[in-house]
């Protein structure tokens, strides 16, 4: 057998799956977003049921789904009929999934949902199941074949069902108008609360630690200034403490085999013009995204004048536990 040729066929089955549900989607998703939403705005929740492998499916739906904006909780049909039906409220709606849309224990639990006059959004293979005909919204996850060779192990759906779920949620996302400031308050902890709740001004060095140079001064005397604050970079600056430049340790290496004598040259001469640059209220999440897209490491802080207040550097960050 060729693990690897069998690995890409069961990837290529799960994509035309993914294929084929993108291409279905229509009113009822709209519908599924707007009834989602008119429910949250009432507030009330979205409760995810599943039977088997789609229940651990819904679990993660409606982690994403809290974690964005949209209260969502996972309600185990059975357990539901046990006394956990009062996870469900009056103002909240089920969000139920069954590729067959005929699992007994998920049926037995749809009578009493409509008793509580509850509003149901199926997510289902099959259009004409009891699931269906039991809902108020179906949203279609109809695949063509499961990648099991058997097409018995729901693998292909439960793909097909995940991704529609992502896309619910990040569709819910935009519509809440939610920020990535809200982002933040619900990420309070670990590197993505931390990236998105530090600013720049609690992460910055300031005084002594920021290394500055007046334009038109020697390259010996920035090098003084680096050594001092421990800095791998320099902030040039003029009369007036407005930003000139950036002088870093990879522009002395660039210069230091072509330039003679560098250190008694001026650092106009080997600082870069027009750097990259923080403003104290950014978000240390921002400063990541500067470093990656511009490859560079060290970013100098201006006011709202130009002038310097500060550095961050790219080896102050794993102190922060933010890289």
């Amino acid at each position: 057998m060729d693990y690897l040729k069998r690995a890409r066929e069961v990837i290529d089955v799960e994509i035309a799956g993914l294929e084929k549900v993108k291409d279905s989607i229509g009113d009822a998703f709209i519908e599924a977003v707007d009834a989602i939403l008119a429910t949250v705005n009432n507030g009330g929740k979205v409760v995810v049921t599943g039977v088997g492998k789609n229940l651990h499916i819904g679990n993660k739906m409606a982690a994403t789904l809290t974690s964005t904006g949209t209260p969502s909780v996972v309600m185990h049909p059975i357990e539901a009929m046990h006394g956990d039906f009062g996870l469900l409220g009056d103002r909240d709606i089920l969000l139920a999934m069954s590729y067959s849309g005929a699992s007994d224990e998920l049926i037995a639990l749809l009578q009493p949902v409509k008793r509580k006059g509850v509003k149901i959004i199926a997510l289902t293979g099959e259009m004409d199941s009891l699931l269906a005909q039991h809902s108020d919204i179906i949203v279609s996850v109809r695949v063509d074949q499961e990648a099991c060779p058997f097409n018995m192990a729901p693998t292909t759906s439960t793909t097909a069902t995940l991704a529609l779920g992502d896309a619910l949620a990040m569709v819910l996302l935009e519509a809440h108008g939610f920020k990535i400031e809200d982002y933040a308050k619900l990420h309070p902890g670990g590197a993505i609360g931390r990236t998105l709740l530090l600013r720049v001004a609690d992460v910055m060095r300031t005084g002594a630690r920021c290394a500055t140079v007046q334009a038109g001064h020697p390259v010996r005397e920035a090098l003084l200034a680096m050594t001092g604050a421990k800095s791998g970079c320099v902030a040039v600056v003029n009369e007036d403490n407005t930003l000139a430049g950036i002088m870093t340790d990879g522009d002395l290496r660039r210069h230091l085999l072509e330039t003679p004598n560098l250190i008694e040259h001026t650092v106009d001469e080997v600082m870069t013009r027009n750097p990259k640059t923080l403003t104290q209220d950014m978000l240390a999440l921002e400063i990541l995204n500067i470093y990656e897209q511009y490859n560079i490491d060290d970013l100098i802080v201006i006011d709202e004048h130009n002038c310097v207040i500060g550095a961050v550097d790219i080896q102050d960050m794993p102190k922060l536990k933010i890289l």
